[in-house]
């Protein structure tokens, strides 16, 4: 079979690192010397599947885009790359949320419902500001 140059379709592992703990004589980190860090601070192994987790949404569309372009050609990923940024950069009046439906549907979010679906975010609120004044902070003369 002929090497098409197509590129792979698994995600690489690319964060596996491990790091010593500054620890003391007893086995412990010293607060004395080191002070007290937050838990996430302190530099340890990590689990091999937390980058691919991290990850998941990037590693997903590349997967995605690799299959397609396997399948239906070069054209087809330029294509939805394109409706992407097209949906990404709609223009909408700045007092009113956009609820990027189109977007969710070309990238498949509208299928999961996540915390974003049920704990809106403070930028969906009911409130609506003027509109007049913020079209105009928009466009640079506020």
């Amino acid at each position: 079979m002929a090497n098409l140059n197509y590129p792979s379709m698994r995600p690489a592992v690319r964060g596996e690192h491990t790091v010593d703990i500054p620890e003391d004589q007893y086995g412990v980190p010293n607060v004395m010397l080191h002070g007290l860090q937050p838990g996430r601070k302190l530099e340890r192994a990590v689990h091999p599947l937390e980058y691919s987790e991290k990850h998941w949404d990037e590693n997903k569309r590349t997967m995605d885009f690799s299959m397609l372009r396997n399948t239906q050609g070069l054209h087809a990923p330029l294509k939805l790359q394109m409706e992407i940024h097209t949906a990404k950069h709609f223009g909408r009046l700045p007092c009113l949320a956009s609820s990027n439906t189109m977007l969710d549907s070309l990238t498949g979010r509208d299928d999961l419902i996540n915390f974003d679906d049920i704990f809106n975010s403070p930028y969906e609120s009911e409130m609506v500001g003027d509109a007049h004044l913020l079209l105009e902070k928009r466009q640079g003369m506020l």
